[in-house]
């Protein structure tokens, strides 16, 4: 685990003791990029301090303290920093905080949040948060978007809820939100389930709990789990070049409710002639994977063939999960019934 800084990189904001004490950690993205002439396009430059100086009203939320971790795009986060960030968040925790934000590139953001929600645990507020304008543009959405998430930290009815994504107004819970569009304010989405919460005329309504909560204890991340995508006459060369150069574990994102091609059927099977999990998702944005087709490669053969199903998970949160349950020196069994929760839960195999 690579050594975090310690909080010597806070300064604290307004330190009224009767407001809730929220801790805002700034890693980069789109929240914090300016059009750099030098560079010819956007990057990350703003610190978290010169974008608080841009929301003066944040203060009236709360007690901020501002931890500068770092000035990263989306891209540049790993699950080595993710797992950073989450031991991070606790050591807040531990100190008494009652919230804890992080912003964050949009492009990585929902497999970062989800990470953290598996990894942190706890009762207290967790946000991520990011904007989809940067702050050279006239419609820079970040300083309301922090402001939103904030604001969602300090609220006594997000506790219990996990790790939350807040962008546009929104409320999503970070097992269940995904980014879908390339450029819209309102990009981020719970397309099964919609969001847990909204912020109306600034004030924070919960309206549900997220479908379910996990907490696993990780250790050091495996290096190589790879994710793939079906297409139409996909072979096995891939998946049998990932086992071939060490990969731990591999996610399938098949067609429909959980089909592949015969020649990934059959590389699937030799993955676990290894005895490494398998895991499936679909493709689609919208429903589950189920073993309810039965030809060759179909899903009912692939799940008796043993490969794990993620029922409504998409492919980088599968892929997440599975590298924390790794982490976690789980057993295939135990991996299993981490993913299949909902037959787990109901007593079906």
């Amino acid at each position: 685990m690579t050594q975090i800084r310690p909080p010597i990189f806070a300064r604290h904001m307004n330190t009224r003791i009767h407001r809730p004490r929220i801790v805002i950690i700034f890693t980069g993205g789109t929240i914090a990029s300016t059009l750099d002439a030098a560079f010819g396009g956007v990057v990350p430059s703003l610190t978290g301090g010169e974008i608080l100086q841009l929301v003066p009203d944040i203060q009236h939320v709360a007690d901020v303290t501002v931890h500068e971790y770092g000035a990263y795009p989306g891209p540049h986060i790993t699950p080595e920093r993710m797992a950073e960030l989450a031991v991070l968040i606790r050591s807040y925790r531990e100190q008494g905080f009652d919230g804890a934000v992080v912003t964050h590139g949009t492009d990585t953001l929902e497999e970062t949040a989800y990470f953290l929600d598996l990894t942190v645990g706890g009762s207290m507020p967790v946000v991520v948060v990011g904007s989809m304008r940067n702050s050279s543009e006239p419609d820079w959405d970040g300083p309301r978007n922090l402001r939103d998430a904030v604001a969602v930290a300090a609220h006594s009815s997000a506790k219990d809820h996990g790790v939350l994504v807040c962008l546009g107004g929104e409320i999503l819970a970070a097992s269940e939100a995904t980014k879908v569009d390339t450029a819209d304010v309102a990009t981020f989405a719970s397309p099964n389930f919609g969001p847990v919460g909204r912020i109306t005329n600034r004030t924070v309504l919960m309206h549900r709990q997220p479908l379910r909560r996990e907490t696993i204890a990780i250790g050091p991340l495996p290096p190589f789990v790879p994710l793939f995508k079906l297409y139409a006459g996909m072979d096995g060369t891939l998946i049998d070049a990932a086992v071939d150069l060490g990969a731990q574990g591999v996610v399938v994102e098949a067609f429909g409710v959980g089909n592949v091609t015969p020649a990934v059927f059959s590389a699937l099977c030799r993955v676990m002639d290894h005895r490494l999990p398998v895991v499936l998702v679909s493709r689609c944005p919208v429903g589950r994977v189920e073993h309810v087709y039965a030809y060759e490669g179909a899903g009912k053969v692939l799940y008796e063939a043993g490969v794990i199903f993620a029922d409504y998970l998409n492919g980088p949160k599968a892929r997440i999960k599975l590298l924390c349950l790794l982490a976690a020196h789980s057993s295939l069994d135990d991996i299993r019934a981490s993913f299949e929760w909902v037959e787990h839960e109901e007593g079906h195999l």
